[in-house]
């Protein structure tokens, strides 16, 4: 497969980039990833996108490409420079592969400098080229020339256009190559046209495209196709033709026998011509060259997915085809051995006076104690002197009590010995070819001498009865492998099918997969169909703020080293549940310090306002730092629980409007209480304590109450509870503030009614922060805090005092088509659904507590790959997976299964013992 430009194709693209983008500006610039960027263009009345891949290529794209998440270094160096200012020409340097785009004029010119040769580099320089900056520091070929920022690109070092290549040039080329050589390999690093075009100039020339060095052929005709190749370099002067695509054909293994096969034609090479050497092949047409070489790299992934199909597919019918040559194999073997047995016990039955009185001579030998040694000379004395039974014997086996003979049909004459011969010569040679290419014995021929193993402890015709019984065990140990292979056969052709289909329905899933915007982050969907998205390290935490986290969003945090930021997204502006910011404050405590540690804490939350990049005069914040200005509302503590599931995409929602909603209060604390004892074994196991000792918080956490205010500046987060939190509150703080959630009160009058009368104050307590309550805890009851009233049991905690509220952001209308999104991922696929792709989500385990296909992770010692393997297999052998919902599992990159996990984990589910077993 072609993967990178040539002169030709370097020459063709630039006239197509000078004459449909000149004088257009830059509007900004993009990369990819490390080698590859986008420069977006832009005028009054049209739009347009160049991309650049170092040591690749240099074209438009009209194709939506996926963005680094944060621009890299070199990006920032360009925006800096290039932004606003207009693409003024692209030329190349000689003809070398190297394009130089220049932006702006005279001094206030910038260069990019593209090079599109060997490991490549892109280099931007000012008007003077000197170097700014540069995708990779070189020292060209020669030494006293460095590729580095401050020196100068050597632009005059290009190797100029050269004239035509005389004939005396063309004779000493050819000259000096060896014989059996390819013409178009020798001449190509001679030559600025390269392999492609020269094959076809040769064949214009009337030449084989893959002539070789002969000094039979005429050296006129290289002349000629040298000068139909010039033609064709004038031609990409001001090339304005169609772009084509080569395409190769690959025939697809037969899934269905009787079907014709079908054939995958997959992107080979891209010309600006249709060159002589493919006007047989399949190919595809284009308006213009540039637009045909866009399709060619935009389509590679989707054609490696066809090709990586292929080849599964291809090894499936392998080893099926392997599967039939072991069995064939091992039944010619059994037939052999059968035919070997019958003709040995026949050929010791025709000889049984010879076979008797050998084994005669030797059991009276040994029966006389004559020495092994001695033996065998006495039989080699006897061969010498003409003996026929000594000379049947052929070596003596005493250690084994066997005696081997050279035994024949006695009733063979000569005259049949000859006529057998000549019937095997005459063999025709491509049947002996076949049989030795199959590996099979040469069968054994009966009217021919064979050597026979013959026991002392038997008689001559005990010896021919024991080579029958041999060759009728064969006969039914092959009946019996006849009757196995049959069903093995069925089973692997059964098992082959399988996997083929298998592999296409992958291959189709895989295309359709669309990648969500959120899923470059840390993300889950709440239990009341909230997105909450959260940075995997420092520059998408800072990417979360300064893009994402809009008016009416909630950023949840904790104070713990590597924590992430968490943004709730709240289209409508209504305040978030208390359950969502409880998940989203168990996502921040995970992804932290605390799951290695296996230490319990709280997150906190505040308004998108509260928010800010600006540090105090004086003070700096480093990349994923914020200040924070106003009150910090604490959640309760977070446990160390997460959930591993998937979500299934489907065609229609309206079987899932209101799978995920806001709760009631009853409905709430039913659930919750409802896991109240998994919850406590969780904590118990992970923190060595027991229930009670977490009802009574006598472990181990962070305080609730927000760090005081020192003026410094955290790493990660700031708060500032000064002067603007003064004016924010009023300078009043009621330490029940921590708990609160936005219009939202939970007292114990709620907890004394219905079924929870009959539980004790420490079970009320541990209700109340596993729900984020307002109440009092008994160690506040013994501090004796200000704020409390009464101490009785039956006694509500007083609601908070009127205060001033933030200005509250102005309500945003839903998104339809963003609630409609989330809505069609749902973890309860139904019956009837039809479920185009499946997304692995890793997400507090409460948000997944109604998903069709879930595990538990908690703190452990398994790697994440494992574990994600784990999971799923537990899923492929569930009884209630659906045959589609496997299908979509294996679909599944391993790299998207694990990637959103906190760390090493330990797996926990329901009868996952049991599914390993199976």
């Amino acid at each position: 497969m072609k993967t990178r430009f040539t002169t030709v194709d370097i020459r063709a693209v630039i006239a197509e980039i000078n004459a449909n983008y000149i004088g257009m500006r830059v509007n900004n610039v993009y990369d990819i990833d490390n080698k590859t960027y986008l420069i977006r263009l832009q005028k009054p009345d049209s739009k347009a996108i160049l991309l650049i891949e170092s040591g690749t290529r240099i074209h438009s794209t009209d194709f939506e490409w996926p963005k680094n998440m944060m621009p890299s270094g070199f990006a920032m160096k360009c925006r800096k420079h290039l932004k606003t200012r207009r693409l003024t020409q692209v030329k190349q340097l000689g003809i070398d592969r190297i394009v130089d785009i220049q932006f702006g004029s005279d001094e206030a010119a910038y260069h990019l400098i593209v090079e599109l040769y060997d490991r490549g580099n892109i280099i931007l320089t000012d008007h003077e080229y000197t170097i700014l900056n540069l995708l990779r520091f070189r020292t060209a070929e020669a030494e006293d020339v460095k590729i580095a920022v401050r020196e100068r690109y050597p632009v005059e070092s290009a190797r100029p256009p050269e004239p035509l290549i005389s004939l005396e040039r063309l004779i000493e080329i050819l000259s000096k190559a060896p014989d059996g050589e390819q013409v178009k390999r020798v001449l190509n690093p001679h030559l600025p046209y390269g392999a492609t075009l020269i094959e076809h100039s040769l064949i214009e020339a009337g030449l084989p495209g893959s002539v070789k060095v002969d000094s039979q052929v005429d050296i006129n005709k290289y002349l000629v196709s040298m000068q139909i190749a010039e033609t064709y370099m004038e031609k990409t002067e001001n090339f304005s033709d169609k772009g084509y695509i080569i395409q190769k054909s690959e025939k697809k293994p037969i899934l269905t026998p009787g079907k014709p096969s079908e054939e995958l034609l997959t992107y080979d090479e891209f010309h600006p011509f249709l060159f002589a050497q493919h006007a047989k092949s399949p190919y595809l047409e284009f308006e213009t060259f540039d637009k045909a070489v866009d399709e060619f790299f935009s389509k590679m992934e989707s054609q490696r997915i066809d090709m990586k199909a292929l080849q599964q597919e291809k090894q499936a019918l392998k080893k099926l085809e392997n599967v039939k040559k072991d069995h064939e194999q091992r039944l010619e073997a059994l037939h052999q051995a059968q035919e070997v047995d019958r003709i040995k016990g026949e050929l010791v039955e025709m000889n049984l006076p010879v076979v008797e009185r050998a084994l005669q001579v030797v059991r009276s030998a040994l029966a006389n104690q004559v020495d092994w040694t001695e033996i065998g000379i006495i039989v080699k004395e006897a061969q010498a002197a003409g003996d026929p039974v000594a000379c049947a014997i052929k070596e003596l086996k005493l250690q084994t009590n066997h005696i081997t003979m050279l035994l024949k049909n006695p009733y063979i004459t000569e005259e049949d010995e000859e006529e057998e011969e000549g019937e095997k010569k005459n063999i025709p040679e491509e049947k002996g070819k076949k049989n030795k290419n199959k590996g099979q014995n040469k069968k054994p021929q009966r009217n021919k001498p064979m050597l026979v193993d013959v026991d002392l402890g038997l008689s001559a015709y005990a010896n021919a009865k024991k080579y029958y019984d041999h060759k009728r065990s064969a006969e039914k140990k092959e009946q019996k492998t006849i009757e196995a292979a049959d069903k093995a056969m069925k089973s692997a052709e059964k098992k082959t099918q399988q996997t083929l289909k298998e592999v296409q329905t992958v291959t189709t899933i895989q295309k359709a997969r669309k990648v969500y915007w959120f899923e470059k982050f840390l993300w889950f969907i709440s239990s009341e169909n909230y997105l909450v998205i959260a940075g995997r390290d420092q520059q998408q935490n800072e990417m979360i703020v300064k893009r994402y986290l809009r008016a009416g969003d909630i950023y949840v945090h904790a104070d713990l080293h590597g924590a992430t930021s968490c943004v709730i997204k709240n289209p409508s502006g209504d305040p978030i549940p208390p359950r969502t910011l409880t998940e989203a404050g168990t996502m921040a405590v995970c992804y932290s310090a605390a799951w290695d540690a296996k230490i319990i804490t709280s997150a906190w939350w505040v308004h998108h306002h509260q928010v800010s990049k600006t540090a105090p005069t004086g003070e700096y914040l480093t990349t994923g730092s914020f200040m924070i200005r106003g009150k910090k509302n604490f959640l309760p503590p977070s446990y160390l629980i997460m959930g591993f599931g998937f979500l299934f995409k489907v065609n229609s929602v309206f079987r899932h409007k209101g799978e995920r909603k806001v709760k009631t209060v009853e409905e709430d604390m039913e659930e919750v209480t409802s896991r109240t004892a998994e919850l406590l074994e969780e904590g118990e196991e992970l923190m060595g304590g027991t229930p009670e000792d977490l009802a009574s918080g006598e472990l181990d956490t962070v305080p609730e109450e927000p760090a005081a205010d020192t003026g410094e500046v955290s790493s990660e987060t700031s708060n500032l509870e000064g002067e603007d939190g003064r004016e924010e509150d009023g300078g009043k703080r009621d330490e029940s503030e921590d708990f609160s959630f936005p219009d939202t009160t939970i007292s114990l009058t709620h907890l004394q009614s219905k079924k929870y009368k009959d539980q004790d104050e420490e079970d009320r307590e541990l209700m109340m922060q596993l729900l984020g309550s307002a109440g009092s805890t008994k160690d506040e009851k013994e501090k004796g805090k200000k704020g409390k009233k009464g101490k009785g049991k039956d006694e509500p905690v007083r609601k908070q005092p009127p205060q001033k509220q933030p200005q509250k952001p102005a309500a945003r209308k839903p998104e339809p088509e963003a609630e409609n999104l989330l809505t069609s991922l749902t973890g309860q696929p139904h019956a009837e659904d039809v479920l185009l792709f499946a997304v692995p989500v890793c997400a507090p385990y409460t948000a997944l507590s109604n998903y069709k296909h879930k595990v538990k992770l908690t703190p452990g010692s398994q790697k994440k790959g494992k574990a994600a393997r784990t999971a799923v297999f537990s899923f492929m052998k569930a009884k209630e997976a659906s045959t589609r919902e496997k299908d979509l599992f294996r679909s599944v990159k391993d790299t998207d299964l694990s990637r959103n996990m906190p760390g090493k984990v330990k797996v926990s589910a329901p009868n996952l013992l049991a599914a390993k077993k199976k």
